[in-house]
């Protein structure tokens, strides 16, 4: 135990925080990272791996996964470097495909198609989530999918959704936990819509064919986005649509906040109290949007910090609130994007669970709202950064100054091996 630690744990026991059972906590809580970080979203299910539909990677840093096997030790060896522990978040398209199990379209994928996930994550104690993936994809017609007018191109993807929340609740079954399947569509158009009812009619529709059959192992999220590339004009499914969709469901059916799916100037973190009152979950993709694009890096920065003070003030949010990361960025190198990423989202939660809660809470109730802003400021240069490295010691991972080493060492090892 360092010096430094003993002083901060000193420092902070003396207003009432034991750091103890504050890393105790911290270390049981799972962050789900994205596996697209480290292909660029290309997956293996497409001959051409092209992101397309709304989704889309700038940069060319050397050293992207191709294959599972790479793409698996990718994520590894930043697993190594990230405290705490990890769930694995996939998308459909990361099907594998071998002899014995031959590539078939995204409508006829099965569970034997993710085994090798399954069996990986099982080896390596990780927990999986899951999603349908409907881009970068032939059958997304002119930016559609299940709210289409064409019933060939809805009905496609019906199946593939429908395919996929067999598969998450048999990976459920396998690990026996349960696994966040995210339903997110492309879906909009350039131009002002003659018939946004219309569209919106055809995407209920869908999604009561696709939520027609229970799944005891799986959590079924819909994510919202205000707008994406080629659809600047109107988005089909709305934040309106999904909690309105979701509330009227129940059971496990809930909506998933994306942090860069939603107007500059709203906070995110408003959004998880309301969410919490009525909701049995309430999960995250955690981004750092910037002006109007979103999936950059997350950054211990204030607005991540807010998310994470929303998960640790709300009554039941440290359970419910099921934390995700989304972000891809092919212009830097990738393990060391999704070390920094998870690295920080778990840096904002000690953060946050170091911060006086109950006694913020009392000065709020009793309207001593002068006395509330200078306890928020004393805490700010508390010794945080101690409770942080110690942290990372106890978990086996490098503090902040010894990240960069053996980044760079695999970098030159391995990914600079990939032409």
């Amino acid at each position: 135990m360092s010096t430094a630690y003993e002083l901060a744990r000193e420092a902070y026991a003396a207003e009432g925080i034991d750091t103890e059972a504050v890393l105790a906590k911290l270390a049981g809580k799972a962050i789900s990272v994205n596996c697209w970080q480290g292909d660029d979203v290309m997956g293996f299910d497409q001959k051409d791996n092209a992101a397309s539909g709304g989704i889309m990677t700038t940069g060319n840093y050397p050293g992207r996964a191709r294959t599972f096997e790479e793409l698996t030790a990718d994520f590894e060896k930043a697993c190594s470097l990230i405290p705490g522990k990890k769930r694995i978040n996939l998308h459909a398209s990361y099907a594998i495909f071998t002899d014995e199990n031959p590539w078939v379209d995204r409508d006829q994928i099965e569970y034997k198609h993710f085994e090798p996930w399954v069996a990986w994550a099982k080896e390596h104690g990780y927990g999986i989530d899951f999603n349908p993936t409907l881009f970068s994809h032939p059958m997304v017609k002119e930016g559609l999918t299940v709210s289409s007018p064409d019933k060939d191109v809805r009905d496609f993807w019906i199946r593939h959704c429908i395919a996929c929340r067999k598969i998450a609740e048999r990976i459920g079954e396998e690990l026996d936990d349960m696994v966040l399947n995210n339903f997110w569509i492309p879906d909009g158009l350039k131009d002002y819509p003659a018939d946004r009812f219309g569209m919106r009619e055809r995407l209920r529709d869908a999604l009561d064919e696709i939520y027609s059959f229970d799944t005891p192992h799986v959590i079924d999220a819909m994510e919202q986005k205000v707008f994406g590339i080629g659809v600047e004009g109107f988005t089909t499914g709305n934040q309106e649509f999904y909690v309105s969709y979701a509330a009227k469901k129940g059971g496990n059916h809930v909506v998933l906040i994306d942090a860069g799916h939603f107007n500059p100037m709203e906070n995110i973190a408003d959004k998880l109290s309301s969410l919490l009152l009525f909701f049995p979950y309430v999960p995250l993709h955690v981004t750092r949007s910037m002006h109007w694009d979103s999936d950059h890096v997350v950054l211990f920065d204030d607005n991540i910090k807010e998310i994470a003070g929303e998960i640790v003030r709300c009554p039941g949010g440290w359970d419910k609130v099921i934390i995700g990361l989304d972000f891809f960025d092919a212009s830097i190198n990738r393990i060391g994007a999704w070390a920094t990423g998870t690295r920080a989202m778990e840096k904002s939660l000690l953060f946050e669970l170091l911060q006086p809660v109950e006694r913020l809470k009392e000065l709020q109730d009793t309207y001593r709202f002068s006395e509330k802003m200078i306890v928020t400021e004393q805490f700010k240069t508390m010794p945080f950064g101690a409770v942080w490295d110690e942290y990372c010691r106890r978990e086996g991972v490098p503090t902040d100054g010894g990240l960069w080493a053996p980044i760079k060492a695999y970098e030159d090892e391995v990914l600079s091996g990939r032409a």
